[in-house]
């Protein structure tokens, strides 16, 4: 995981010092890489023994290797200019040519920082999981509900036996019948979603593997999960961050996905024809036009 993206996504989780020393770091990496300890903890107004503690949490050493880390990753990302001029600020009398540019902007930063920090490894345990699962379960509510909506149904398409819940009780009841096997998905931009965190705790009660899937991994959500699934979200004007994880949580499910597809390449490929040709019908061919709309009297 980048080493940026790894402290904003922990930093709501750390105690309270150490989150103001992320918070002066996060705020400006480059003038942050060339402080001393002292400055850095007059900036955060903190200590050097909360500096040197914050290191250790992020597993350096010391705050030399801290300092020599954040000053690679910020040389690298101007390098590859993933900088742009375009804020993250959008006012009401923007033009459409800067909302298109600070969405999109974020949108492809996000990606590129997900795809950096997914665990690959854990995507193989989640994939495999899936694969020999006797039932999986998937559940989010608002923004997330849409996410576990739609990686249901590509799951069910290549007939993995898969439901999806946006109602707590539904999933609760579900999560209950789950068992040895079977694989409960719980998707939650902050981890800290009560009836998600209830949901994967009740699943993995009864023996289901648990899978979090949230831009938090020291969150609730992920301390009950077995294996965590971890995305990357920034704040745009008018969209929160629960919004903006939309793109990274599909992005790490569409992996596991493919993953899924890989390994069950033949069953996978005879459900697409199947299903291709049964809606075959209900599509205009390339020569055909679609009826005329009736004329308004």
């Amino acid at each position: 995981m980048e080493l940026l993206s790894r402290i904003r996504s922990e930093q709501q989780d750390l105690p309270e010092a150490l989150r103001r020393v992320a918070e002066v770091i996060l705020d400006d990496p480059a003038e942050s890489a060339r402080m001393t300890i002292v400055d850095l903890a007059e900036r955060s107004g903190t200590s050097t023994a909360t500096i040197t503690r914050f290191c250790r949490a992020l597993g350096f050493g010391g705050y030399a290797e801290l300092r020599v880390a954040v000053a690679t990753e910020t040389g690298r990302a101007a390098r590859q200019h993933w900088e742009t001029d375009i804020g993250q600020e959008i006012l009401p009398g923007d033009g459409l040519d800067k909302v298109l540019g600070v969405v999109s902007n974020s949108d492809i930063r996000l990606i590129q920082e997900t795809a950096a920090q997914l665990d690959l490894a854990t995507v193989e345990k989640v994939a495999s999981a899936i694969e020999s699962a006797g039932r999986v379960l998937l559940f989010g509510v608002a923004s997330s509900a849409a996410v576990a909506g739609e990686m249901e149904y590509r799951l069910q398409r290549i007939r993995v036996p898969t439901w999806s819940r946006s109602d707590a009780h539904s999933a609760l009841t579900d999560a209950a019948l789950l068992g040895q096997g079977d694989v409960a998905i719980g998707i939650s931009h902050s981890g800290r979603t009560r009836e998600v965190i209830e949901v994967l705790a009740e699943a993995g009660s009864h023996g289901a593997i648990t899978v979090a899937v949230t831009s938090h991994p020291r969150s609730p959500l992920a301390e009950v999960a077995e294996l965590v699934l971890s995305t990357a979200a920034r704040e745009t004007t008018f969209r929160a961050d629960g919004f903006a994880a939309i793109h990274s949580q599909l992005l790490v499910l569409d992996v596991v996905y493919v993953a899924v597809a890989q390994r069950t390449h033949e069953r996978t490929k005879e459900a697409f024809d199947l299903t291709v040709r049964a809606v075959t019908g209900h599509r205009y061919e390339p020569s055909q036009q679609p009826p005329a709309q009736p004329q308004s009297g």
